[in-house]
C-alpha cells in the first residue's frame, strides 16, 4: 500500500520543488507542535462550523482541521479567519507561553524552527535516497513527524545540515562506524562487551572501541590531547554499515558477523527532544542492575514477550560520558519463526506496506495487538517492579506473514524505573502515560483514521480489566488519564526527565 501523507500530497512535479518541499515541511513540523498547543495550553470552544475552535490564554479564538493531526491553524481576527504559516505558529505559541507561564524563552522557539528546517532537509534528502528494502529497517528510518506531542521533535541541535545529515535515520542513511583503540589501562567496562572486539583489531596494548561519527565530531576539541598522547589511536572503520534507528544514536548492524546482528548506542552530545543525547554516567552505572532486573522480569513471563537486553558498555576513563557505547541485543533468534519485527511508532506515522493499514478486519487485528503488548508491560510491573517505558518508539511488534500481530520486543534499559526506587503511584503513573496515552491511544486512533468508525476502547478495557492490578478499577473509571506536557516541560526548563502531567480525557469508561 502507499503511505499515508499528512496532508494530501502536492502534484507529483510539485513534491519535489523547494516550494513544494517548504510547503510539506511547514505542513509536517505543525502537526506535533499544534498537538501541544491544544492539549497543553488552549482549551475547547463552543463555535459554529465543522473545524474544532480553542481559546488561547490570550483570549484570541485558534481553529484547526480536526482529528490526531491538526493541520492548517487560523486566527480569528477584524470578523474574520486568517490563516497562520508556520513562522507566524511559532511566534504565536511564544506569545502565549509567556502569557500562559510568566517566563521568557528565547531557546526553544529557535528549536521549533530548526525542528521545521530539520524536516525540510530531510525530505529533499529522501527524495535522492533509496529506501532500504528491509521492513524492519523500513518502520526505524520512517518517522518524518517523529513524536506526535512534542514542539520540535526533529531539532538536531542548531547544527549545521551537513553535520548530522549523513547520520539521518529519516534521510535513509547508512554508515560505518569509526573504530577507535584505547589504551587498555584507560579502559572501564561493565557487562557483556565481548560483541565489540569482533568489530576489528586493536594493537597491542589496546581495546577496541567503536564510535558513532557524528559524536566523534562533536567531541573532537575534548579527545584532541587523547589522540596527541596515543591514548587514542583511529584504526579506520568498520567493514559494514550501520543502519540508524529511530532513536538516532542507536544502530543495528544486521550482519556484525555472518548470521549475527546487534544494537549499540552511543552518546550524542545534541538535543534531540527533551534531552542531551549523552550517556550519562549515572545512567550508565546502573544500568546492568536495571537492566538484570528487567531481564529477570521477562524470564518469568516467558515467550513471546522479548526485552532486547542492554548486555554491557565500554568507554574510556578520560571521556567517560563522550566514548560511551552500549551493546544491545539483535533480533536474530528472539523472534517468532517467520514474524517481522516493526517499530510501533511507525504503524502510527504510515509508511510502505504499514499492516495496520492493510487490516482487513481491525477487530481482530487490535485484538491481537493489545495481546501481545499489555500483558508483558502489566506483568512486569504487578509480579516485579518493573516500569517499562513502553512508549511507541521503545517497542517493536512483529508480525506474521497476513500481517497480524504475534509478539511484542521491548527495549532501553536507560528509561526503565524499578520499584521502590520509584514510588509506586509515580511509576503506575509513568507507566500509564508510556502504554495508554503514548501507545495505545496513538496507535488507536490510526487504526480508527485507516477504518472509519471503529471503536478500538472496548477491547483495551476487556484486556485491562483481565490482569488483576490493584490499580485498574480505577484506571477504567478515571475521567482522565495523565499526558505529558512536553511543551511546558521545554519552556520552562525543567529537566527532561522530570515529567509532568496535565488530564486528559479518558477514553477508558464505558460510556464515553
Amino acid at each position: 500500500m502507499e503511505r499515508v501523507d499528512l496532508l494530501p500530497p502536492p502534484a507529483e512535479s510539485d513534491a519535489a520543488s523547494p516550494a513544494g518541499v517548504a510547503a510539506r515541511a511547514d505542513a509536517y513540523a505543525a502537526v506535533p507542535l499544534l498537538n501541544c498547543l491544544l492539549r497543553e495550553v488552549a482549551e475547547p470552544w463552543a463555535a459554529p462550523g465543522d473545524r474544532p475552535v480553542y481559546r488561547l490564554p490570550d483570549g484570541r479564538l485558534l481553529r484547526v482541521r480536526g482529528g490526531r493531526r491538526p493541520a492548517e491553524p487560523e486566527l480569528y481576527a477584524t470578523g474574520a479567519w486568517h490563516r497562520v504559516g508556520h513562522a507566524e505558529l511559532v511566534k504565536l505559541v511564544a506569545e502565549e507561553l509567556r502569557l500562559h507561564t510568566g517566563l521568557p524563552n528565547h531557546e526553544l522557539p529557535a528549536e521549533m524552527t530548526d525542528s521545521r528546517d530539520a524536516v525540510a532537509a530531510l525530505l529533499a534528502a529522501r527524495a535522492r535516497a533509496a529506501p532500504p528494502g528491509d521492513p524492519y529497517l523500513l518502520s526505524e528510518q520512517s518517522l518524518l513527524t517523529g513524536h506526535t506531542h512534542h514542539p520540535a521533535p526533529k531539532a538536531r541541535g542548531g547544527g549545521p545540515q551537513a553535520g548530522w545529515l549523513p547520520y539521518a535515520p529519516e534521510a535513509h542513511a547508512r554508515f560505518p562506524l569509526t573504530l577507535l583503540a584505547v589504551r587498555a589501562d584507560t579502559v572501564v567496562e561493565e557487562g557483556g562487551t565481548g560483541a565489540l572486539d569482533a568489530l576489528g583489531e586493536a594493537p597491542p596494548g589496546y581495546r577496541l572501541l567503536p564510535a558513532h561519527p557524528w559524536q566523534l565530531d562533536l567531541a573532537a576539541p575534548a579527545l584532541a590531547p587523547a589522540f596527541a598522547d596515543g591514548r587514542l589511536i583511529r584504526l579506520g572503520t568498520t567493514a559494514f554499515p550501520v543502519w540508524p534507528t529511530a532513536a538516532i544514536r542507536t544502530v543495528y548492524a544486521p550482519e556484525y558477523l555472518p548470521g549475527r546482528d546487534l544494537f549499540l548506542k552511543f552518546s550524542l552530545d545534541v538535543r534531540v527532544t527533551n534531552d542531551i543525547r549523552r550517556l550519562w554516567r549515572h545512567d550508565l552505572l546502573k544500568l546492568r542492575r536495571t537492566d538484570t532486573a528487567v531481564t529477570e522480569a521477562f524470564a518469568a513471563i516467558g515467550p513471546p514477550a522479548v526485552w532486547l537486553a542492554d548486555r554491557g558498555y565500554r568507554t574510556a576513563d578520560f571521556a567517560f560520558e563522550e566514548l560511551a557505547v552500549v551493546v544491545r541485543d539483535g533480533l536474530r533468534g528472539r523472534l517468532l519463526p517467520g514474524a517481522t519485527p516493526l517499530l510501533a511508532a511507525a504503524l502510527v506515522e504510515g509508511f510502505p506496506g504499514s499492516p495496520l493499514a492493510a487490516a482487513p478486519d481491525p477487530g481482530a487485528w487490535w485484538e491481537a495487538y493489545l495481546d501481545a503488548v499489555v500483558p508483558p508491560v502489566l506483568s512486569a510491573f504487578a509480579e516485579d517492579g518493573v516500569v517499562l517505558e513502553a512508549h511507541l518508539q521503545n517497542t517493536l511488534i512483529a508480525v506474521d506473514a497476513d500481517g497480524t500481530p504475534v509478539q511484542a520486543l521491548f527495549r532501553d534499559a536507560e528509561g526503565v524505573k524499578l520499584l521502590p526506587d520509584t514510588p509506586r503511584p509515580a511509576g503506575w503513573e509513568r507507566l500509564v502515560y508510556c502504554l495508554v496515552v503514548n501507545h495505545l491511544l496513538e496507535v488507536a486512533g490510526a487504526l480508527a483514521e485507516h477504518h472509519p468508525g471503529f471503536d478500538a476502547w472496548p477491547a483495551v478495557r476487556r484486556e485491562l480489566a483481565r490482569h488483576a492490578l490493584p490499580e485498574i478499577p480505577a484506571l477504567l473509571a478515571a475521567p482522565t488519564l495523565p499526558a505529558k506536557t512536553n511543551l511546558l516541560l521545554r519552556w520552562t526548563g525543567a529537566d527532561g526527565a522530570d515529567a509532568r502531567y496535565r488530564p486528559l480525557r479518558s477514553p477508558l469508561p464505558a460510556g464515553t
